[in-house]
């Protein structure tokens, strides 16, 4: 494994450009240059050239002969159509974890309940959002369905931005707090069913505010 100047992996490098992606530290469409990255990261460019083809293959980056790379914008339609497939994976990995849940994977996710609860009574959404990503995010490892996790994650990281624009579309936070509850209730109950449908009914209404909202809300 190559190791930069600075100590850092090739995985540590491909990290660091990935959650800068995500957390929009670098913008839809900003460019690439991988001098800058190279300086940025510590790094050779042959470990950058290495680092954005994997970041390509996940669809977080666009490469263009002769122009370089950018970071790729996920279209508003394009969002709807993630957000469709992540649902068919969402209630697989749902059913799961209702019938692998212990009893404490589910004090794990009472504790990110509480927390989502306390964000959305101060009225801090952004926060209440973050934590709706943690419990998804527990829920998928509670379900040790693998597959499905590792193509979620991906999924996950090219729409990231636009589940913070639903969460602010009005009277969707109180809908969202007991579709959450629900969800959690049936994989206390060890449900399948229940909690498949819970999930599919949530991320439905998460489908239908994003088709709701004008491109470049």
């Amino acid at each position: 494994m190559e190791v930069s100047s600075q100590g850092y992996t090739e995985e540590e490098c491909y990290r660091r450009l990935r959650d800068a992606i995500i957390d929009g530290t670098l913008m839809p469409s900003q460019r690439l240059v991988e001098m800058d990255l190279a300086r940025w990261l510590g790094a050779s460019r042959a470990t950058v050239r290495t680092v954005l083809a994997r970041l390509e293959q996940e669809g977080l980056v666009e490469r263009e002969r002769y122009r370089g790379a950018r970071v790729r914008h996920v279209s508003h339609e394009e969002a709807v159509e993630i957000l469709e497939v992540r649902m068919a994976l969402e209630c697989l990995i749902a059913r799961y974890a209702a019938l692998r849940a212990a009893d404490e994977d589910v004090r794990r996710l009472d504790d990110i309940l509480a927390w989502m609860r306390r964000q959305y009574e101060g009225n801090d959404l952004l926060a209440y959002s973050d934590g709706n990503a943690q419990l998804h995010r527990t829920i998928a490892e509670i379900s040790r369905h693998h597959t499905a996790r590792r193509l979620l994650d991906t999924l996950n990281s090219q729409s990231v931005r636009y589940q913070y624009r639903t969460i602010l579309a009005p009277n969707r936070s109180a809908a969202s707090m007991q579709e959450h509850q629900n969800i959690v209730d049936a994989i206390r109950l060890g449900d399948p069913d229940a909690a498949e449908q819970a999930m599919r009914v949530h991320l439905s209404h998460v489908c239908d505010t994003l088709r709701n909202m004008r491109q470049g809300f």
